[in-house]
């Protein structure tokens, strides 16, 4: 099956260059060069995936982005940008991007980058849609977003609950602090804070407080392991 792919760029260059390569690679591509066209053909959501630059007439880069969250689209956006500091990537992550490349860039990186993106959407087709979790007495209700242990009900805010369903999905394995920057937070990067370990330490008090077993465990060196038995 032929991926499609859609460039907003609005560097003819820039625009004619990634198109030749992807085209070369196996890609169907359109091009859009203005932020608003492209929000628009996004929208449709028969692409596998957006590649649009930041600085873009219309609407810039970020907020193309934050709209197609907005709207549920959940196509993979890999922005690109010459703006290259790690506050500019964190903010590209937190507007909804799945991955940020500054410009100059390889082609050979990008298509790497591209493929991992692919990689990642069709495994994630491919799992079956549970609407429960549970771990030991632990249960979660992925539709209601419910969390209950032993039948106390825990309540747990958006980050909390996006962080113990990647947890439960990993049950008794060990979850790395950079595979939750990269589901949770979209991070790509080491942002250089321990913003991981404090909403760990808040949720294991949710689900601990109170309860004779400990069932969020840290794994020194390594990273967290939500599991009954240790």
């Amino acid at each position: 099956m032929t991926r499609k792919i859609l460039i907003v760029e609005d560097d003819p260059s820039t625009a004619a260059y990634l198109a030749k390569g992807l085209t070369e690679a196996g890609y169907s591509v359109e091009v859009s060069h203005d932020g608003r066209d492209g929000l628009f053909l996004a929208s449709e959501g028969i692409f596998d995936l957006v590649i649009a630059d930041r600085m873009l007439p219309g609407l810039d880069g970020l907020s193309l982005v934050g709209a197609l969250r907005a709207a549920k689209v959940e196509t993979p956006v890999l922005v690109l940008s010459a703006l290259a500091s790690v506050d500019d990537r964190v903010d590209g992550l937190k507007a909804g991007a799945d991955d940020y490349l500054c410009k100059p860039f390889s082609f050979a990186e990008l298509s790497a980058r591209i493929e991992a993106l692919v990689r990642r959407t069709d495994r994630t087709a491919a799992e079956p849609q549970k609407t429960r979790l549970s771990v030991g007495d632990l249960e979660i209700d992925l539709l209601s977003r419910h969390v209950s242990r032993a039948g106390r009900s825990i309540p747990l805010g958006t980050r909390e609950f996006s962080l113990l369903e990647f947890l439960a999905r990993h049950a008794g394995q060990v979850v790395t602090r950079t595979m939750m920057l990269e589901k949770i937070w979209n991070y790509h990067f080491d942002p250089g804070s321990n913003v991981v370990d404090v909403h760990i330490g808040r949720l294991r008090r949710k689900l601990e407080d109170g309860f004779p077993t400990p069932i969020l465990h840290t794994v020194r060196g390594a990273g967290y392991r939500l599991a009954v038995d240790g």
